[in-house]
Order: structure tokens, then C-alpha cells, then sequence
């Protein structure tokens, strides 16, 4: 493979603004924003509330235009393109009225699998997530942590090379949550699928990151960027390693400053 090909990200973003409304009614909700997710690489955004998270991903996804800049994945350019990336909200969002094999079934046909290879899948991976005894059950019946491994699988069996996790786990119990985390972080490094993962949680950020990237407030500019300094496979000692804690605390200094200043003013 030509090695300069290998260097092209997955996801690019370059130089993106978005508003919304006119006149006097007009809100810019990013500014000059760019960034890149590598190949296999697990990347999170933190910042605060409104500040344009929820945007990024609309118009990675190709449900909303930007103003200017360019989206790439794999160095081509997608603005105003669907069907690029996968995507895991913060509900799991599966159809009541299929089973759990269904709705899993479902996305893989969509995704351009036969039905026997959809039904081949979903019962391999089923087993592999710990849910095999529930192909034939109703989501209604599972629990909200046992619903977003299935929303989760969907996302990763899904053919495109970019995943994107918006909040997957803030509705969940603290120590539901954790849970998830953990199980996340094992699917997800047996088999290194490029993320790009919106949270609110700086150590969730922490546990399961590559690299931090940290936004303003609205309009939304990169603040800064944290390398994680961990390698991997991530260990359960983390939370209580000191210099987990120091991470955490310069990424929410960060943060606070960019509020007290009241300024989406990129420093970086």
C-alpha cells in the first residue's frame, strides 16, 4: 500500500463553521473547528453544554450542511453526504416490536447483508457480547446496559470505517455505567474500529481515549488536546493511578477557564 495513503485520517474535519438563523436572530454555534481521527484511533470530545457537540455529528453524518470547511473521510470529501459513518445515540433507539436478533439483523440488511449472513452475524456476535440467550427476547425485556451493547453492535457490525458515540452511556446508573465502559473497552480493542466519541465525563474520556480533544463553549473552537498517556490494554487500576487524577484535572481546567473568560477563543 502507498505509504502516504496510510497517513490519510478517517475523518477529517477542516476549518468547519456552522450558524443558525438570520439577522438579528443569528447564532453561530462553531467557529473554525477542525480536527482528525486516525485509523483505529478512539477519540473523545469533551466541552461544555450547547457547545455544538450534537452539530459536529450532524453534519459528519451528513444530516446538516456546514457554512464552510470541508468534512473527509478517508481524504474524500462527504459535506451533505449519509451513509458514511455508524452511529450510536444516547438511547438505544431499537424497534420494540423486533427481537434483539431482529434489530440487529435489521442494520446489517441495510447495510447491503444477506439475510443468512445478517442471521450468521448477529448470532456469532450475540455470544460474543454476552447476550446469546436473549436473540429471541423483546428489548422491553432488557435492561438499559443490556439495550446499548445491543445498540453498540449494531454500530460495529455496520460496514463503514468511522463510528460515532454521542453520550452512549449518561443515561445509565453510575455503576452501570462503569460497567459499560469496561465492556466497551474490550470489544472495542479486539477489534479497533476508528471512534469518535462525544462525553461529559472527562474520565470516561480518560479511560477509553487515544487522544482528548476539549471544545468551548458556543461558537465551538478546539481549545486544547490531551494525548492520553496509557497504554493498552487499559487497566482497572486507572481510577485510582494519581496520574489519572492530575489528567483530570487539567482537562477541567481547561474547561473552566474557557468559562470564566466567557470566550470561544481558541488558544492552541
Amino acid at each position: 500500500m502507498d505509504g502516504n495513503a496510510v497517513d490519510i485520517p478517517v475523518l477529517t474535519v477542516r476549518n468547519v463553521r456552522k450558524s443558525f438563523g438570520k439577522g438579528a436572530a443569528k447564532k453561530d454555534v462553531i467557529a473554525d473547528l477542525s480536527l482528525t481521527v486516525g485509523e483505529g484511533e478512539f477519540v473523545s470530545i469533551v466541552g461544555p453544554s450547547g457547545s455544538g457537540k450534537t452539530t459536529l455529528f450532524q453534519m459528519i453524518g451528513g444530516l446538516t450542511l456546514p457554512d464552510e470547511g470541508d468534512i473527509l473521510i478517508g481524504g474524500k470529501r462527504i459535506n451533505g453526504q449519509r451513509g458514511n459513518v455508524s452511529y450510536m445515540p444516547q438511547q438505544a433507539s431499537l424497534l420494540p416490536w423486533r427481537t434483539v436478533a431482529g434489530n440487529v439483523e435489521l442494520a446489517l440488511q441495510i447495510a447491503g447483508a444477506s439475510r443468512k449472513e445478517a442471521a450468521e452475524l448477529t448470532s456469532e456476535w450475540l455470544g460474543k457480547i454476552g447476550l446469546a440467550s436473549y436473540g429471541d427476547a423483546y428489548p422491553g425485556v432488557l435492561s438499559g446496559g443490556m439495550q446499548q451493547r445491543v445498540s453498540f453492535l449494531r454500530a460495529l457490525l455496520s460496514p463503514q470505517r468511522l463510528m460515532l458515540l454521542d453520550e452512549p452511556f449518561g443515561a445509565l446508573d453510575a455503576l452501570t455505567r462503569l460497567s459499560m465502559q469496561r465492556w466497551l473497552l474490550s470489544i472495542w480493542e479486539a477489534n479497533r474500529r476508528s471512534v469518535l466519541l462525544v462525553t461529559h465525563s472527562i474520565e470516561e474520556a480518560l479511560l477509553l481515549s487515544d487522544r482528548i480533544i476539549v471544545l468551548s463553549q458556543s461558537p465551538a473552537v478546539v481549545l486544547d488536546e490531551f494525548v492520553v498517556p496509557y497504554g493498552r490494554p487499559r487497566s482497572d487500576k486507572l481510577w485510582t493511578d494519581p496520574e489519572f487524577n492530575r489528567y483530570k484535572e487539567r482537562v477541567y481546567n481547561v474547561l473552566q477557564e474557557s468559562l470564566s473568560k466567557g470566550t470561544g477563543d481558541s488558544h492552541v
